[in-house]
């Protein structure tokens, strides 16, 4: 009996994937959970197969929980699913442990795809991706700027320049204004800029946003 458990914080997604699934897997138990607490509590109660993980999820997000998932469940592969282009989250979000990084918009045989791969103890890459992070294996190269940021600042960095106000930020991440401000302070001072404008024209050029 394969099981698999879905965390994403909208529904709709959830119905979706398990439609998805249940046509391709015969024998197939499924658990949800909306955010990373719930998520956590049916990693203690129960073994799961496979999990399938959103990273931008309110309050602590799915991309903080990568690097503790590969300590305290290292035999678990992790399916990341995400709204946003792998540009952005794909190499980090592998760099992190995942088994494999896919955007939502992805077609239903793709997702089912990965899911058997990771499952035969593989990695879910797209070709793009792939050449992306054969790119990044040189060892003369200099590291960029942005990977000196924590993971919830990537988050708020990749945010800022997608065009939200710190509000908005504040509300998909379930934090106040004052830490989403105080966060943007953080990635200012790390990545030696002054504004957002600066960020935004960074973001650009290293493609980590449209």
């Amino acid at each position: 009996m394969l099981r698999i458990l879905i965390t994403d914080d909208h529904a709709v997604v959830r119905r979706g994937l398990k439609q998805i699934l249940e046509e391709e897997f015969n024998k197939v138990v499924f658990g949800e959970a909306q955010n990373t607490r719930e998520m956590l509590e049916h990693l203690q109660k129960e073994h799961w197969d496979v999990l399938i993980l959103d990273i931008t999820l309110p309050g602590r997000s799915g991309l903080e929980l990568l690097g503790e998932l590969k300590l305290t469940h290292p035999n678990l592969p992790v399916l990341v699913l995400s709204i946003y282009p792998e540009d952005q989250y794909g190499i980090r979000v592998l760099k992190s442990g995942a088994s494999g990084y896919m955007t939502k918009e992805s077609a239903p045989d793709e997702i089912v795809m990965a899911i058997k791969k990771i499952l035969r103890g593989g990695k879910y890459v797209s070709p793009a991706l792939a050449e992306r992070l054969a790119s990044n294996l040189g060892v003369d190269r200099e590291k960029p700027l942005h990977e000196a940021l924590s993971d919830r600042e990537y988050e708020v960095m990749v945010m800022i320049c997608a065009g939200k106000i710190l509000k908005e930020i504040a509300q998909k991440l379930d934090l106040s204004i004052k830490t989403v401000s105080t966060y943007r302070s953080r990635i200012l001072k790390k990545m030696k800029m002054e504004n957002n404008a600066e960020l935004i024209r960074y973001a650009i050029k290293n493609q980590l946003v449209d």
